[in-house]
């Protein structure tokens, strides 16, 4: 389903303040330093299956400078980048699940957490170490275990509210066919 460039606007701008909300007050520090156990991925995963590629990519990357810019570290430009491009990766599934018209079966739920993985696997694993390295000049084997902790808990997180995001929101929208017209 098509949807309104405004409602989309407006999907990007309520998915970027919840993804800063969740990763600036809900995040767990993890035993590797300046990572963090996401919770706001799985919301990025879902709003990013709802409203596709673009609005992933928009709210990955304007939630991740928010909270960039709140803990005053200053933005570190290689992660914001990884958090947009992860959403537009698991915007990819939007017209493959199509959670507005379709039920969100078992085999859906396996794409959508085939995109997120690979989503993950791909941002995190590479393109945030790599940039690091570029960017900053940070030694290769501290960005590639930030990155691959990162990515191993971004996928389990995912995984887990993600699903369950997709899994109630489809509940909400009645099955195709269902709904007959009353004489």
């Amino acid at each position: 389903m098509k949807k309104s460039p405004i409602v989309t606007v407006v999907a990007i701008g309520i998915g970027a303040a919840l993804f800063f909300v969740l990763g600036r007050f809900v995040a767990i520090p993890s035993p590797i330093p300046n990572t963090n156990i996401s919770a706001q991925y799985g919301l990025l995963a879902f709003m990013a299956a709802l409203y596709g590629p673009v609005a992933g990519f928009l709210i990955g990357l304007i939630g991740h400078l928010l909270i960039d810019m709140n803990y005053g570290w200053g933005i570190w430009w290689s992660w914001v980048v990884a958090s947009g491009i992860a959403g537009c990766i698991m915007g990819l599934a939007a017209r493959r699940i199509n959670l507005d018209k379709e039920a969100f079966t078992l085999r859906k739920m396996g794409i959508f957490n085939l995109f997120q993985v690979c989503a993950h696997v791909i941002t995190w694993g590479v393109i945030a170490p790599v940039l690091d390295i570029i960017i900053y000049a940070e030694p290769a084997n501290k960005v590639f275990v930030q990155g691959i902790v990162a990515g191993f808990a971004n996928i389990v997180v995912t995984a887990i509210i993600g699903t369950l995001l997709c899994l109630a929101y489809s509940k909400t929208r009645p099955a195709a066919g269902s709904l007959k017209k009353e004489d």
